[in-house]
């Protein structure tokens, strides 16, 4: 599928401030899964100096430095994508250790995914006890478990819009009466790297139907042979080509696409933000 998008954040102060150097993650991921025709990034006031690279975890991210003052810093980014996965199920899952639960990566590889094995919180029973009917449902099967688990969460939780604030624990996700497709995300996320699966946070887009939209968050799991392999609670479905993901990492703070301070005595307003994103080859 092709998409056309367009995402305008505009922050406003009370009065003019000195905005300190600001990372900017809003450059859709280019790979197997995605192909970038096109993408702009607009930035007022215009920086001083505006520098892309690639961060620790493989994303684009833009820097930008600032000088004067000002009371209002937007950025808009605008791109063109091709989707290409249309069938999430395109590989077979190789190496022993693999298939059935727990995970048992090789050491090398295992090394490599430390990070988006790790669990931040620490084991805790509500996500085991949680975890625990799929394990038995899925016979152990990793393939099945991550089906299962996804539909599971999906069936749990009731999905709100939280435009801001960090995601929820998994523990506060699982006792929440509606959560945010980014707490389902990490639910998901910890949910896997209790049965030694690697997984990671990713921040995107999703093709949806009129109205409001936002940026969405799911989850991606590795497997060998299938590579990074994308879930997404907040549907109950694996990842086509009905998602554009923008950046990845293994801790929700390292994707924001927006991350930076200012120097002033003013008090930031709330952020607005506009999504558009439309299908370029519908009917």
């Amino acid at each position: 599928m092709r998409f056309a998008a367009s995402h305008t954040t505009q922050f406003r102060f009370g009065e003019p401030v000195y905005l300190e150097p600001h990372a900017i993650r809003l450059r859709p991921r280019c790979d197997s899964s995605q192909r970038l025709l096109g993408y702009r990034l607009k930035v007022s006031p215009q920086p001083e100096l505006l520098s892309h690279a690639l961060d620790a975890e493989g994303n684009v991210v833009a820097h930008a430095w600032f000088s004067g003052l000002t009371e209002v810093l937007a950025v808009t980014s605008e791109f063109e994508i091709e989707t290409l996965r249309i069938n999430p199920f395109d590989y077979l899952v190789i190496g022993n250790g693999v298939e059935m639960l727990p995970v048992e990566y090789p050491v090398t590889l295992r090394n490599c995914l430390a990070p988006s094995l790790a669990r931040p919180a620490g084991p805790d029973p509500a996500v085991d006890g949680f975890i625990r009917p799929i394990v038995a449902r899925s016979e152990r099967r990793t393939l099945p478990f991550l089906s299962g688990l996804n539909q599971a969460i999906h069936e749990a939780c009731t999905v709100t819009v939280r435009e801001h604030g960090e995601p929820f624990s998994p523990v506060q996700t699982l006792a929440a009466e509606q959560v945010a497709c980014r707490d389902l995300a990490v639910l998901f996320m910890d949910c896997c790297r209790a049965v030694g699966i690697a997984a990671r946070f990713v921040s995107g887009y999703q093709e949806q139907g009129s109205g409001s939209r936002f940026m969405h968050a799911w989850a991606e799991v590795y497997l060998p042979g299938g590579g990074w392999r994308g879930y997404d609670p907040t549907q109950g479905a694996a990842v086509g080509d009905r998602h554009v993901a923008v950046a990845a990492a293994s801790l929700p703070s390292a994707v924001s696409p927006i991350r930076g301070s200012f120097r002033g005595d003013a008090a930031a307003e709330p952020l607005e933000a506009e999504v558009r994103i439309c299908r370029m080859d519908a009917a």
